[in-house]
């Protein structure tokens, strides 16, 4: 796939992102990220290693596996951790319909590494400082909170078909029985 450029520009104006649905072309991007590495059965559990590498959806994709993209505010917070449970304690449900899981925030690889440390957390991390692929997916814009609009990253998950169509586009998501919902999708 080439390489995609977009200009993104912060204004009152380009607060609202456009959203991808069902059916829409999911598109490529390349991300650093936190990869667990396959831990030994001797591996104490709180001594899960990972190692900084970087993603890229189409190569992912290859696999012949889809994919749950999911973009999570702030890592380590208390809402982002109970989503990031949800996924971590489903993984084997998912990969037994042939799901891989991908978390995206706009966390440094350094915070991420912590969070996928402290909450044993088994699936790759990817973070996108700049909020480029956020804002390719809908993942960034305006959005309520208590009550007042806000600007900044909305929970959102995605499930990517291996020809990288786009099967389940869920915007303003809740963290708390997310995987369920997606599972009975």
């Amino acid at each position: 796939m080439g390489r995609m450029t977009t200009t993104v520009h912060d204004s009152a104006q380009a607060s609202v992102y456009a959203r991808l649905s069902e059916g829409s072309e999911a598109p490529d991007f390349t991300l650093p990220a936190i990869v667990p590495n396959s831990a030994s059965s001797d591996e104490a559990e709180s001594d899960i290693d990972s190692q900084e590498t970087s993603l890229t959806l189409s190569e992912v994709l290859k696999g012949g596996r889809k994919v749950v993209l999911y973009f999570y505010p702030a890592a380590m917070t208390p809402g982002c951790t109970t989503e990031a449970c949800d996924f971590r304690d489903n993984l084997a449900r998912l990969a037994s319909k042939n799901v891989t899981v991908l978390g995206v925030s706009k966390d440094s690889l350094d915070k991420l590494r912590k969070f996928a440390q402290r909450d044993h957390l088994t699936f790759p991390l990817l973070s996108d400082s700049d909020l480029t692929v956020h804002k390719l997916y809908g993942a960034y814009g305006e959005k309520k909170l208590y009550g007042k609009i806000h600007v900044g990253v909305i929970r959102s998950t995605l499930v990517i078909n291996p020809d990288g169509s786009v099967v389940i586009a869920r915007y303003n998501v809740r963290a708390k029985g997310h995987v369920d919902s997606l599972l009975k999708a």
